[in-house]
């Protein structure tokens, strides 16, 4: 260990360097997000520590992001500086250029507020500082309405938007679920489910939601391909290559269901969610027979919020049957893999709890669990990134301590535990490579204004 954290140190300073720097220059600017500016309210309105919604930041976003008390331009802008260190690097079998090099991770400039009357949006755009290419980010954009009569609530609205479960307001599901942030150059395990990321800005989505008395919270809509009038939601995307972004047949189904609490300072949440999605084995033949995922989720998140002491838990299981119509049948399509069995499933299960003092000083740890079917053919043997048993079971543990010199600053020390990885805690490759030899220290530095 003495001689990983060595390794370390090398690159650290230049990160706390540059954050303690631009902590300076956001301070005495006085600079705020682009819905801070709005609103006039201070960020811990509506965040816990960014992007974990409060009650409040969940109602801001339910109602369009339309409360406004100044007029602005609802513009902001982000930095993410990071530095990687891998625990074990293996140059000959695997790109580790990046192993413990300080980097820009990301850039993003938003669009965060109202348009116009019932209508705003939340529009990222992204500069990736590790493949050093721009595009379009996490975007939702909606119409809302809000009716209260006596003891009645009730908000209900429409959304377009590039990422099933962006438009979600817990932060217990994948979209905006833990971690908020994570190393662009580790090592990961090899396997997750579509809904977990696997349609992000590729796809466009139209759900209608409505939420009653604050207390139950319904969702239903459809995703397609986003392409022709809807194309600028995939905009920066490698839409040609064979194996880049998913293409879908037809409008797929996706549904939200959540019953709400909230009591003095505290608030609990017990849901579900999923999403039914035919796709093509290759996105440049959209003419040949599909394979589908169905995915079905359970999530919760419980929040304590005074401005002193802060606890916030969230945790999701998802359940994926995958249904190999095409790729099994045909041997395999274009570039994609091609299973051993005609029928998978796949488990991914998240947990995390966090704590903040004075929403300052706050510590996090979080267990992640994959397991699914063996197939050969989807997760087979290949030096460092594949699995020797052909299973995708993985698991381990994030801890994490964050520091919040002011609200828009967070400086993260992140480290992540394999316990097992892609089927097997000890040469899980085939090649003698070890779980414990990805473990990653991640540092960060995240800046919005």
């Amino acid at each position: 260990m003495g001689t990983w954290l060595k390794r370390v140190v090398r690159g650290q300073y230049a990160v706390l360097f540059a954050a303690a720097l631009l902590s300076v220059i956001t301070d005495n600017a006085e600079a705020v997000p682009a819905f801070a500016r709005q609103t006039g309210l201070a960020c811990v309105a509506c965040h816990v520590s960014f992007p974990e919604l409060t009650p409040f930041g969940r109602f801001f976003k339910l109602t369009g992001y339309t409360l406004t008390n100044n007029k602005t331009i609802p513009l902001a802008a982000m930095l993410q500086f990071s530095n990687t260190n891998t625990r074990t690097i293996d140059n000959n079998n695997y790109d580790f250029v990046r192993n413990n090099d300080p980097t820009l991770q990301q850039a993003s400039i938003f669009y965060g507020g109202r348009i116009a009357g019932p209508v705003g949006a939340f529009v990222q755009w992204t500069y990736d500082g590790i493949e050093h290419h721009s595009g379009i980010d996490n975007t939702d954009i909606r119409a809302a309405g809000h009716f209260t009569q006596g003891d009645i609530d009730f908000i209900y609205g429409m959304t377009l938007n590039n990422n099933p479960t962006v438009s979600d307001v817990w932060n217990s599901t994948p979209a905006f679920g833990y971690p908020y942030a994570s190393s662009s150059v580790s090592l990961t395990p090899m396997a997750s489910t579509l809904i977990d990321g696997g349609l992000a800005q590729q796809v466009a989505g139209v759900t209608a939601y409505a939420f009653w008395q604050r207390s139950i919270y319904a969702e239903f809509g459809l995703y397609r391909t986003a392409d022709k009038m809807f194309s600028f939601l995939r905009a920066g995307q490698d839409t040609a290559s064979p194996g880049g972004v998913a293409r879908l047949s037809g409008s797929n189904p996706y549904w939200r269901l959540a019953y709400n609490a909230e009591w003095g300072p505290h608030s609990l949440m017990l849901g579900t969610y999923g999403l039914i999605a035919d796709k093509y084995p290759d996105n440049t033949i959209p003419v040949s027979p599909t394979d589908r995922f169905t995915d079905i989720a359970f999530d919760t998140q419980y929040q304590y919020l005074t401005y002193t002491h802060s606890i916030t838990a969230q945790a999701t299981w998802i359940h994926e049957k995958q249904s190999w119509d095409a790729s099994f049948s045909s041997g395999g399509i274009g570039e994609g893999p091609t299973p051993s069995n005609s029928t998978d499933t796949l488990n991914t299960f998240k947990a995390k709890a966090s704590y903040y003092f004075h929403r300052k000083y706050g510590a996090t740890v979080a267990y992640f669990q994959t397991t699914g079917s063996t197939d050969a053919g989807l997760y087979g043997s290949a030096p460092v990134t594949g699995s020797a048993n052909g299973t995708p079971n993985s698991n381990g543990i994030t801890l994490e301590a964050d520091y919040l010199p002011i609200p828009q600053v967070k400086l993260s020390v992140q480290y992540t535990w394999f316990l097992k990885f892609n089927g097997a805690r000890y040469n899980y490759d085939g090649n003698g490579r070890n779980a414990s030899d990805n473990n990653t220290l991640y540092l960060l530095a995240w800046l919005v204004f």
